[in-house]
């Protein structure tokens, strides 16, 4: 079935729609990558027209059933463990030992870490075999690595903690026997290192949500701000900014940059890395 190419109008108007709901935004430049999402979701719902799928997601999707299938299929979940390695590196060698100390120090044997845009999992993982790598006592601490994404999808990989070869391919030799089995051609992560990842549906662009996100000592929002709108990125940073503990450090990716959306956070180097700390 043939389905009518988005308008111009048709276009702004389901982008500022999602834009309102989701917090993500569209360039003009992006009109076929939404037609092509929105065609499968019309063929899905055997909807007619564009303009009568608009109609569905304002008046019609009363429980937001439909936005959250259609935000499944918008976003980007393009990622592999020990991506943007220099980065890790800072985490593990500078952030991590100062804010370990500071907490040794108060007698403080809580770490609290979010993976904000998690997508399958890559990142939240990757955090958590640093931190068994790295603690030799880390039974002694109560570690919490909190995975959120908005797309439901991907949660559910995360908690099946299984990928191929392309996810792994970055993953010292050192760390993956210890860290992984092997299914055929797929790659599990041992029991005792996903246990330190819990996964959460939550879409950034919900306020109420984002408050609930409280006590963190790291949170890694890596290549995830740059799909959102100005007035977005400045909510989500402000939040950001609550949701750490005095001393606690946030991670962007390398295109992003704090320091143009907020003045709240302290730019701090970290060996040869540039980061933000509350």
């Amino acid at each position: 079935m043939e389905y009518t190419a988005l308008t111009s109008a048709q276009f702004l108007q389901l982008r500022d729609f999602i834009c309102s709901k989701l917090g993500l935004f569209f360039e003009d430049s992006r009109t076929s990558f939404l037609q092509k999402r929105i065609e499968k979701r019309m063929r899905i719902l055997k909807v007619d027209s564009p303009g009568d799928y608009l109609l569905l997601l304002r008046f019609q999707d009363v429980d937001g059933r439909e936005m959250q299938a259609l935000a499944n299929l918008i976003t980007t979940n393009e990622t592999y463990m020990f991506r943007e390695f220099s980065q890790l590196r800072a985490f593990s060698d500078f952030a991590l030992p100062e804010v370990l100390m500071a907490k040794q120090t108060r007698g403080d044997r809580n770490l609290r870490i979010w993976s904000a845009g998690c997508s399958s999992g890559e990142e939240p993982y990757t955090l958590a075999i640093i931190l068994r790598e790295l603690l030799s006592n880390v039974n002694d601490w109560n570690i919490e690595i909190t995975a959120t994404d908005i797309d439901q999808n991907v949660l559910s990989r995360v908690n099946e903690a299984v990928y191929d070869q392309r996810s792994v391919r970055e993953v010292p030799d050192e760390y993956f026997d210890r860290h992984f089995t092997r299914e055929g051609s797929f790659s599990r992560v041992r029991p005792e290192t996903a246990a330190l990842v819990k996964t959460r549906h939550l879409n950034l662009h919900d306020r109420m949500a984002l408050r609930t996100m409280r006590n963190l000592d790291f949170i890694f929002c890596r290549n995830v701000l740059i799909y959102f709108s100005a007035e977005t990125r400045k909510t989500v940073v402000d939040y950001f900014y609550t949701a750490l503990n005095p001393g606690g450090f946030i991670f962007l990716g390398h295109s992003e940059s704090v320091g143009r959306i907020s003045t709240a956070f302290k730019l701090v180097r970290l060996g040869d890395h540039l980061s933000y700390k509350r």
